[in-house]
């Protein structure tokens, strides 16, 4: 991989004045940090067959610059066609952990990002749980996987869901809040890699950084009072049943990247890791009522 690296780069800047090294932290694009005479970037390099994935690279342009306008996000630098590799300024500073995130001050924090990108500019592409879970299980049937069982009983409550947040109006989110997608550079919380963006439910996005940070009752309403100003039911309702379609989303993007993927990962595991807790979530009280509700 290393050399097709050095030939990305060399598409990129032919001038020879480049140093790079390898970012970790993905399992779909691979991320080269770049030095040049002018400063340092990071090249995103698409992974082959991303748009099975439901990935639109036009918009993960636009959802960057839009989220770079409302201070949240890592400034453009360039897109190169027709491959869709993203050039984005690098960021200097550290991914907080998880645990340091679920700290009520941080929660804050993330909460005021996704606000201001929430309320921020349109942006193209649309983003529908229930759509995506549906094209992730027909991508894999076509390609011979066998979908797992319990995807049957997790789609009828998804259409359910679906039915309760339908009036929803749509907002520009990210749509994978993963704890690897955010930077704090002392002052600001930037969140990067913007390919699952559109404008859908906000909160999906939270119940998206809820779950992939394991925040507990009292972490979720911190959290949603930092973001709406107060804590209420209806919001709290909201993001039980969203954590339920984090979950089956994670899992069912699981299963197709196991039929479709190249890179060395364990994509059966993963997916069977976020069923089980989709499951776990599925079987909370909270969760019920907010179903019946």
């Amino acid at each position: 991989m290393s050399e097709a690296l050095a030939e990305a780069v060399a598409r990129v800047w032919p001038d020879g004045r480049s140093t790079w090294e390898v970012l970790g932290g993905g399992i779909t694009n691979h991320n080269v940090k770049v030095t040049r005479p002018d400063g340092v970037v990071v090249l995103r390099v698409a992974g082959k067959d991303t748009d099975l994935l439901g990935i639109d690279r036009t918009v993960e342009l636009a959802a960057t610059r839009a989220a770079a306008e409302v201070g949240v996000g890592p400034e453009v630098v360039d897109f190169v066609e027709p491959e869709g590799w993203l050039v984005t300024r690098f960021v200097e500073g550290s991914n907080p952990p998880p645990e340091r995130l679920r700290e009520p001050e941080q929660l804050r924090r993330v909460a005021r990002a996704l606000r201001a990108f929430h309320h921020g500019p349109a942006i193209p592409g649309r983003f529908d749980g229930l759509e995506v879970v549906e094209a992730y299980r027909d991508t894999a049937v076509e390609r011979g996987a066998v979908v797992p069982d319990a995807f049957a009983s997790a789609h009828e409550l998804a259409r359910r869901i679906a039915e309760l947040r339908a009036d929803q109006p749509p907002r520009a989110c990210h749509n994978d809040l993963l704890n690897a997608n955010f930077i704090d550079d002392g002052e600001r919380l930037v969140i990067v890699d913007w390919e699952y963006a559109g404008m859908g439910d906000p909160f999906f996005d939270l119940a998206n950084f809820s779950i992939n940070h394991e925040l507990d009752a009292e972490g979720r309403a911190v959290l949603l009072a930092a973001y709406a100003g107060d804590a209420h039911a209806a919001g709290l309702a909201a993001l039980d049943l969203q954590r339920f379609m984090s979950d089956f989303r994670e899992a069912m993007w699981g299963v197709v990247q196991g039929v479709v993927s190249e890179l060395d990962f364990d994509f059966a595991a993963y997916a069977a890791e976020h069923f089980e807790r989709m499951e776990r979530t599925a079987s909370e009280p909270a969760f019920r009522n907010a179903l019946d509700a």
